[in-house]
């Protein structure tokens, strides 16, 4: 997960590489929070395995490796049930201004 946008998360990181890119400004990193639904388990884990960036962190350790879908679509299932999923989300929105 580190590889990826989901594992880029800490702001003391962002505000470095930004800075180490030529940034002088200090950015301004807001946390949008939201919810996200799922009408089932097999879709949260298939947007999650397959419709993220996630899924060449799979591809790359196993090409036949998005059958971990499925897996994940059971594990979400055991510990929340068949119906649908609701979840918390967030993203970190970063603005920078660039130098005159």
């Amino acid at each position: 997960m580190a590889r990826t946008p989901h594992g880029y998360h800490d702001r003391e990181q962002i505000a470095r590489d930004l800075a180490k890119g030529g940034f002088t400004r200090s950015p301004r990193i807001d946390i949008v929070a939201a919810h996200s639904r799922a009408e089932s388990p097999r879709v949260a884990a298939m947007a999650y395995c397959q419709g993220t960036p996630l899924r060449n962190e799979i591809e790359a350790r196993d090409a036949a490796g998005l059958a971990a879908t499925e897996v994940a679509g059971e594990a979400i299932a055991r510990r929340f049930g068949r119906g649908s999923v609701k979840g918390k989300i967030q993203a970190h929105v970063v603005t920078v201004e660039a130098d005159d």
